[in-house]
C-alpha cells in the first residue's frame, strides 16, 4: 500500500528528492512505437521546456533530469529560504505565472487597494501559495497535468496518461545526491539510447556539457559550487569538471563494449564520498532496485526512520553499498 506523501518528504531532514513518473496504457512519453510505427520524439521538448520553466517559478531547484520513453526522472532541491525571502507581491506574481489565482489575488497583483475585511483572506491565500511553491507535489502536478492533457489531445483519447502517483525518494546526504544524479544522467546510456553523456539527448548532463563549452553553467540547473568543505550557500559539491569525469568514467564502464576504467580523478572523488569503486558501479546501475525508499548511510537512515516514527530501519541492507 503506498505511503502518504508526507511520510516520504520531510524538508527538516533533507531538501533533496529523486522523483519518477511513469506512463500507463503503453503510452509513450517519447521515443518510437515499433507496433504502430509512430514517433513521439517531439514530446521530449514538451517535458524539458516545462521542467526548465517550473524551475524558474517554484522555489525548487532542478539538479538532474532524464526523459525516457515511458518515464521521467528528476532530482530536486527545495529552497525554503528563497520562498521565505520573497515578498507577498513576488509570491503572487510567481503563482500567477502558472495559475489564475483568485479575484482577490488578481486585484492585489494589479496594485488595487484591498479593503480591510479582505486582508486576512488575502494573507491566508498568499501563505498558501508560498507553501505550494516549495511543494514537490505541486511541482510534479504542474509538470505532469499539462503534459497529460497535451498527450491525450494528440492521441485523441481520454483517461490517465501517468500512473496515479509519482515515486519520491529522500536523498539524505551529498553522496546519495551525487549517486542518484549520476544514475539519472546515465539512464540513456544504460538503455543503449546513447553512447556518451554528450549524446544523451534531453538530459541534464547534456545541458551542463553544452553550457560548459561556453564556459558557463546552465542557469536553469542547480550549479556545482566546488569543494565540499567550502561554504556553499547554494549548490552542489564537487567542481563541475570532476562531476563530468565521474559520469564519463562510469558511463564507459556501463556500456560494456569499451575497456572503461575509473580514472585516478574519479577514484579520489569516490574516496572523498566514502564509496568503494565496485559499490559505486553497482549503485549507478541498480539505484532504483537497491533503494526503494530513502537513500543514505545507515546512521542517516536510522535518524530518518526515528523522525518519521518508523519502528524499523527501512531498507537497511542497502546501506552496505555505501561502506567499504
Amino acid at each position: 500500500m503506498p505511503k502518504p506523501r508526507f511520510t516520504q518528504i520531510s524538508l527538516a531532514e533533507t531538501p533533496y528528492y529523486h522523483c519518477v513518473s511513469r506512463t500507463v496504457r503503453r503510452a509513450f512519453l517519447c521515443g518510437h512505437d515499433h507496433f504502430s510505427g509512430q514517433s513521439y520524439e517531439h514530446r521530449r521538448n514538451w517535458i524539458e521546456e516545462r521542467l526548465l520553466l517550473l524551475a524558474q517559478i517554484f522555489a525548487i531547484d532542478l539538479a538532474a533530469y532524464a526523459v525516457m520513453s515511458n518515464h521521467l526522472h528528476v532530482v530536486l532541491k527545495v529552497d525554503i529560504e528563497k520562498a521565505r525571502a520573497w515578498t507577498d507581491s513576488e509570491v503572487v506574481a510567481q503563482w500567477h505565472l502558472l495559475f489564475a489565482g483568485t479575484w482577490l489575488t488578481q486585484r492585489f497583483a494589479r496594485g488595487e487597494v484591498i479593503e480591510p475585511h479582505f486582508i486576512r483572506i488575502l494573507d491566508e491565500r498568499i501563505a498558501e501559495y508560498r507553501q505550494r511553491l516549495t511543494s514537490i507535489s505541486w511541482f510534479m502536478r504542474a509538470l505532469n497535468e499539462p503534459i497529460a492533457r497535451q498527450a491525450n489531445k494528440e492521441d485523441n483519447c481520454t483517461g490517465r496518461f501517468w500512473e496515479g502517483r509519482f515515486k519520491s525518494q529522500a536523498l539524505l546526504d551529498d553522496a546519495a545526491v551525487l549517486a542518484c544524479m549520476t544514475y539519472v544522467d546515465l539512464n540513456p546510456i544504460r538503455a543503449k539510447l546513447a553512447d556518451t553523456p554528450e549524446q544523451s539527448d534531453f538530459t541534464s548532463i547534456q545541458r551542463r556539457i553544452d553550457a560548459a563549452k561556453q564556459g558557463q553553467q546552465p542557469k536553469e540547473l542547480l550549479p556545482f559550487m566546488g569543494n565540499e568543505y567550502n561554504e556553499r550557500p547554494k549548490g552542489l559539491i564537487l567542481e563541475l569538471q570532476d562531476y563530468f569525469t565521474l559520469v564519463d568514467d562510469t558511463g564507459r564502464i556501463l556500456r560494456g563494449d569499451k575497456g572503461g576504467t575509473i580514472s585516478e580523478t574519479s577514484a579520489k572523488i569516490l574516496e572523498r564520498l566514502n564509496i568503494p569503486q565496485e559499490n559505486w558501479l553497482k549503485i549507478t546501475q541498480e539505484f532504483m532496485m537497491l533503494f526503494k525508499g530513502p537513500v543514505g548511510t545507515l546512521p542517516d537512515l536510522k535518524r530518518h526512520c526515528e523522525q518519521r516514527g518508523m519502528r524499523r530501519v527501512a531498507h537497511a541492507s542497502s546501506c552496505q553499498h555505501w561502506a567499504s
